[in-house]
């Protein structure tokens, strides 16, 4: 493994993945040349081997390897709920590789020789678009936590609210009074730290299916 630049939590990295050394170093180099850390793993499992930076990043694969393919690791990745976006780079891919690539979610799908500035958008945006998903997460990561402080009945008259229900309505469904109902939706949404109802509704939209459902 090489690592080029320095290391910040909110600094870019790109993984590069390719058996062939010399690729690794020119790659690492153009991307440090435009502030983009760069680390290099000369086979499949020793980039497995190894635990992802928590930072914004982009896997750039070689397709064929000694051992794990390109192909390969992209399938692993995929089964264990890893979603940073792939750039697939090599000297020897079809078009039904790329077709494979690109339907399992690939970022982009390039052919050596490729272009330095090419390379250098298909990294750019990769990252881009990790740097939105971890944002998402994020937000999200902040509401699941907020939602585990409501107690059963506040999640009901939330979950209720959102679907559009009035007060009249969830108060008549709970079997409870309306003035409850109220102070249930008040004490729920300072808890989310939420301030009006699309505020409410996006908080509420970010948490995970099972959440949401739940009670």
């Amino acid at each position: 493994m090489a690592l080029a630049g320095t290391e910040h939590i909110n600094s870019p990295v790109a993984i590069l993945v390719d058996d062939d050394v010399a690729v690794c170093e020119s790659l690492g180099n153009l991307l440090n040349s435009v502030g983009i850390d760069a680390i290099t793993y000369q086979s499949g499992q020793a980039f497995l081997n190894a635990s992802l930076p928590d930072r914004p990043s982009c896997l750039v694969f070689d397709v064929r390897m000694p051992g794990l393919s390109g192909l390969d690791l992209q399938t692993h990745l995929m089964r264990n709920g890893v979603s940073t976006p792939i750039v697939f780079l090599t000297a020897h891919g079809d078009i039904a590789m790329s077709v494979q690539a690109m339907k399992a979610g690939a970022h982009d799908f390039l052919t050596k020789p490729v272009r330095e500035q090419t390379f250098l958008d298909a990294v750019a945006k990769a990252i881009a678009i990790d740097i939105s998903r971890r944002e998402v997460a994020n937000v999200s990561n902040k509401y699941v936590g907020l939602y585990d402080a409501l107690s059963s009945r506040e999640r009901e008259v939330l979950r209720m609210v959102v679907a559009g229900e009035l007060n009249k309505q969830i108060a008549y469904t709970l079997g409870i009074s309306e003035v409850t109902v109220k102070l249930h939706r008040s004490n729920g949404m300072k808890k989310m730290q939420v301030t009006s109802f699309a505020h409410l509704y996006a908080a509420w939209q970010s948490l995970p299916d099972d959440l949401r459902d739940s009670v």
